[in-house]
């Protein structure tokens, strides 16, 4: 595929995974959503499915990474260009952007009737059950290094063609359920980054802030236990 097309396809993937990621989020924290309050499950069941679907969608056009620090990952264990890598990280940016706004529509009668700030936070972007920054990051660094280090792993072994993305699915699945209750687990820049500015810029009664003090959390942590992963990755006898 051309280079064109495998930036457009992370894009695409991104906005995809956004948008039904942020939309089980929105159908658990809106008011009068019928899902409301459906909790924790629901949401990591949502996010995994989100996965499968995206890197279908579009991963016969390209690598489908839809998350700069995988692409980091796999660039620095040579399985991608880094001529690439940037373009790819600002495709994904602006597909989690577009996603996110896709959501804001497809919920658009239900932000009025919600009053919960957190709750429509949460509905974009990720955000720490207890605050405490330096082991708020630490979280997000073992949640992506378990993730990077298992797609390394994953691309080392041969599955039957088109079961990938499920086992990828399932990665994220237990990510969730197993590490991602103190943050909500990020592990992708993209996903928390691009749908914090939508929540920045989008008219959303009863919003509040777009808490920009912990939005470094969630870059920060991703691209850090992504080097982690690669880096032993690299130097296993393989």
């Amino acid at each position: 595929m051309s280079d064109a097309t495998q930036i457009f396809s992370e894009f695409l993937g991104t906005a995809i995974l956004v948008l039904l990621g942020d939309g089980v989020c929105a159908a658990v924290n809106l008011k009068k959503s019928k899902a409301e309050a459906s909790g924790w499950i629901v949401i990591a069941t949502g996010w995994a499915t989100a996965v499968t679907i995206a890197v279908y969608a579009s991963g016969f056009m390209g690598p489908a990474h839809l998350n700069p620090a995988v692409t980091l990952g796999m660039a620095m264990t040579g399985n991608f260009s880094w001529g690439l890598a940037v373009p790819f990280m600002l495709a994904q940016l602006t597909g989690g952007l577009v996603g996110a706004i896709l959501v804001w529509l497809n919920y658009l009668p239900l932000w009025d009737e919600t009053e919960d700030q957190g709750a429509i936070l949460g509905t974009f972007a990720t955000g720490p059950a207890v605050r405490n920054l330096a082991a708020n990051t630490m979280t997000e660094v073992i949640g992506t290094f378990v993730l990077v280090f298992g797609l390394l792993a994953f691309g080392a072994n041969t599955f039957t063609d088109g079961l990938n993305p499920i086992v990828v699915g399932i990665l994220i699945l237990a990510i969730g359920l197993s590490l991602g209750g103190p943050t909500g687990y990020a592990i992708n820049p993209a996903r928390d980054l691009g749908p914090r500015i939508a929540h920045q810029i989008l008219p959303i009664k009863n919003k509040g802030t777009s808490d920009w003090g912990y939005a470094f959390v969630p870059i920060i942590g991703p691209f850090i236990g992504a080097a982690l992963a690669a880096g032993l990755f690299m130097i296993l006898p393989l």
